[in-house]
């Protein structure tokens, strides 16, 4: 526990929000690999600027297990904190700083486990996979995800840690992050039928999102293990207009849909695409042909849906000793494993329920809980 302890607070110092580079951390981490060693490879992003890591432990050509984390954390900005958030603070046995539950807990827990492994004799091996932005869309992952497709065998599991008190959680919701371009003529505020009014088409568009958004509610899309059980629309950006006497000429809004897994995201987004072409197109290309509404994908991953019958879903529930399976409507890196062919569960310590918040914190008994499931996964790839 105290190995783990220490790993956390070394990790909780190193600011990965997802705007910073994560490459301080990866060659921590790396390093500490070394020191007890394991190999390990960086897959960088495109300017070098971030990084993820796959090391393996245990012989690389049978099936064996993914252990996976994401390194990156959500900003602090805005937010009152009672204590340091890059800073490890113990107090009434809460753990306390970012990333302690989102997901640094899980990725200290992983990497304390790492001598006990390398004295184990392995019948299978433990993959260790550390990705960067997954907290602005899951990009990093997809990248490191590829190496798996160049190794010889596919694992039999992965096991992503986000925060789930270590029940074995089979679906979560997927998410399509879109944004939207109006385009309109602008002209003197005084002479507002001349022109094209960016913002108040913006707001139609919107005010259409919200009419599918009700539809989706409607008792033939409902599927009662999510909550909420149906997929959900909302806006949440939006910017245009220079001054009041001006009609606006442009107007961005950013809109996304987390869709139930045996939903498609993009019947909405093109069901909202065919309403601009069709119904607000012509009338602004009435008052000037210049007028446009474009749009574009920012982000998108799939939900994940482990069918209950799964032998994976056997191994983790042996693990984390609980069948109290549930879903969530968060995201995460599983459903691009399991869309690679690799069966997944999340499971990990702590609760969502903390994370993204200030004064975010873990439980020293949750990180005991997440040691001790760690144990059971050493005892079972060394059977």
């Amino acid at each position: 526990m105290s190995h783990s302890l220490d790993l956390l607070a070394q990790l909780v110092r190193f600011d990965t929000t997802s705007r910073e580079s994560n490459l301080a951390l990866i060659d921590f981490v790396r390093t500490y690999l070394q020191d007890c060693g394991v190999a390990c490879e960086l897959v960088y992003n495109e300017h070098k600027s971030k990084a993820n890591l796959l090391a393996t432990i245990g012989p690389a050509d049978v099936p064996g297990i993914v252990l996976s984390g994401h390194t990156d954390v959500v900003p602090v900005d805005g937010q009152r904190w009672s204590v340091a958030p890059f800073e490890l603070t113990e107090k009434d046995g809460k753990l306390y700083g970012r990333g302690t539950a989102d997901m640094k807990g899980y990725i200290a827990c992983v990497l304390a486990s790492v001598p006990a492994l390398m004295l184990a004799p392995l019948r299978m091996p433990v993959h260790i996979a550390l990705s960067y932005d997954e907290e602005v869309g899951c990009l990093g992952v997809r990248s490191l995800i590829e190496r798996f497709h160049q190794q010889p065998v596919k694992p039999l599991l992965c096991v992503v840690g986000e925060p789930t008190e270590l029940k074995p959680v089979l679906g979560h919701k997927g998410k399509l992050a879109m944004r939207c371009e109006v385009h309109g003529a602008a002209c003197h505020s005084a002479y507002a039928p001349s022109g094209v009014n960016a913002i108040e088409y913006a707001a139609r568009l919107i005010g259409e999102l919200g009419r599918i958004g009700e539809v989706l509610k409607t008792e033939q899309h409902l599927n009662p293990s999510f909550d909420p059980p149906f997929s959900t629309v909302q806006t949440g950006v939006i910017s245009g207009g220079k001054a009041l006497n001006i009609v606006p000429q442009n107007c961005t809004f950013d809109f996304e849909v987390r869709s139930l897994p045996t939903q498609d995201p993009w019947l909405v987004a093109n069901q909202l695409r065919c309403y601009a072409e069709l119904t607000l197109l012509p009338a602004m290309q009435a008052v000037s042909k210049e007028c446009a509404i474009n749009f574009s994908e920012l982000s998108s991953y799939p939900g994940l849906s482990t069918s209950l019958e799964s032998q994976a879903v056997e191994w983790v529930s042996q693990f984390c000793g609980s069948q109290d399976y549930g879903t969530v409507a968060f995201g995460s890196e599983g459903g691009l494993f399991d869309e690679a062919g690799i069966p997944t569960v999340v499971c990990g310590p702590g609760s969502m329920e903390q994370g993204h918040k200030p004064d975010e914190f873990i439980s020293l008994e949750q990180l005991k809980a997440c040691d001790r499931m760690l144990g059971r996964v050493l005892a079972f790839v060394s059977q």
